[in-house]
């Protein structure tokens, strides 16, 4: 009889502790969540005299390009590339969420794993119509990602799985959450962009949370080989989410030079920089998982995240 209790206490502490985190979440989510219906001003009329999100986060910001440009026109550009940004949002929250379904799918109901990731789902749902009358109140076009990038996330969404899922979903929600927190406080952007950046912010505190702890859990006994493939998909997954954030198409949207604006864009070292800093404690991250092999480094590199 004591060797059977012994057997069974290890699975019996390690399922009490998965759902202590997701316990936690709940809690949290009961204490501090929100309505964008009813926390964002929808009514307001955009005040063009506001940027869409910080100056300093724009890719032409720094470049020979921007300086040419009147404050008007930067303000303009800068609401087309918050579009953008939120527009990349949605469809890749689209794919989260049903990354997180097929992952519960058939498990224990009464569990607070099992509640909880319904209880994302439902945010994400709500971010993402919020973000899309964001991106219209900014007065864009619905910007969307590249075909290739768009057939690529039907793949992820039906094969991704474990390890590749959770850090994948982790990755979009790193990037996006450190330039949120600039545009959130920064007095230069629309108030109902800050507000709709705060609610985000802290929404995803939650989310990124609980993709750290399945990242962890799904790798305890993962070997080398699973390592590697699993290094290289979330890296490569990286790759498409930030490389599809600005839609090519907001430089002429915005008035300007569209074929000059992409190339400045494209070796503007003020922005490279910018993402590398917003990606250090990923890369923190997923070095301390062993996420970080040779090949994904080529990933991460040529999408300036390291």
């Amino acid at each position: 009889m004591a060797g059977a209790s012994s057997t069974v206490r290890p699975q019996t502490a390690g399922r009490r502790e998965e759902d202590d985190v997701a316990r936690r979440l709940l809690d949290s989510a009961a204490t501090l969540s929100y309505d964008p219906a009813t926390e964002v001003d929808w009514e307001t009329p955009l005040d063009k005299d506001f940027h869409g999100a910080s100056p300093e986060w724009s890719t032409l910001y720094g470049t020979a390009y921007w300086r040419e440009l009147s404050e008007a026109q930067r303000k303009e550009l800068t609401r087309h590339e918050a579009a953008s940004v939120a527009s990349t949002g949605i469809w890749f929250e689209m794919i989260l969420q049903q990354l997180v379904l097929r992952d519960i799918y058939a498990k224990d109901p009464t569990t607070a794993e099992f509640q909880w990731a319904l209880t994302e789902i439902a945010e994400e749902c709500r971010h993402s119509i919020m973000f899309a009358r964001g991106a219209k109140k900014l007065g864009a076009p619905a910007y969307r990602p590249h075909r290739v990038a768009v057939e690529l996330g039907r793949v992820c969404k039906t094969l991704f799985f474990g390890e590749s899922a959770y850090a994948a979903i982790l990755v979009a929600e790193e990037v996006l959450d450190v330039m949120q927190r600039d545009w959130m406080r920064d007095e230069r952007v629309v108030p109902f962009v800050r507000t709709i950046n705060n609610i985000h912010v802290v929404e995803e505190s939650r989310h990124m949370k609980f993709a750290r702890d399945e990242t962890r859990k799904r790798l305890a006994n993962a070997g080398w080989v699973r390592r590697q493939f699993s290094s290289f998909f979330i890296a490569f997954a990286a790759y498409v989410i930030v490389t599809s954030m600005v839609n090519k198409d907001v430089y002429a949207n915005a008035g300007l030079d569209a074929e000059r604006a992409r190339a400045e864009a494209k070796a503007n070292q003020h922005h490279k920089s910018m993402m590398r800093s917003s990606c250090s404690g990923l890369m923190d991250f997923l070095a301390s998982a062993r996420l970080l092999t040779k090949p994904a480094l080529a990933f991460y590199k040529r999408a300036h995240l390291i």
